[in-house]
């Protein structure tokens, strides 16, 4: 599946379904993500059921610590 993620074109298996398995994928899953898909926020409680699909726009941002 092609999709635009945080503006560069990647391809991810067709195996991810949802937000959720797209954070999985990314390793993003343990930590705090802010999830932006086709221009709408989505609250993290909607991740596991928000199903994405081929050449959708996802923002994804997480905070890094650091001094």
């Amino acid at each position: 599946m092609k999709l635009t993620v945080n503006g560069d074109h990647v391809e991810v298996p067709n195996s991810v379904k949802t937000v959720a398995g797209l954070l999985v994928h990314f390793e993003l899953h343990h930590k705090v993500v802010i999830v932006e898909r086709n221009a709408e926020i989505l609250e993290q409680a909607k991740h596991t059921e928000t199903l994405i699909f081929d050449k959708d726009k996802i923002e994804l941002v997480h905070f890094v610590g650091g001094g």
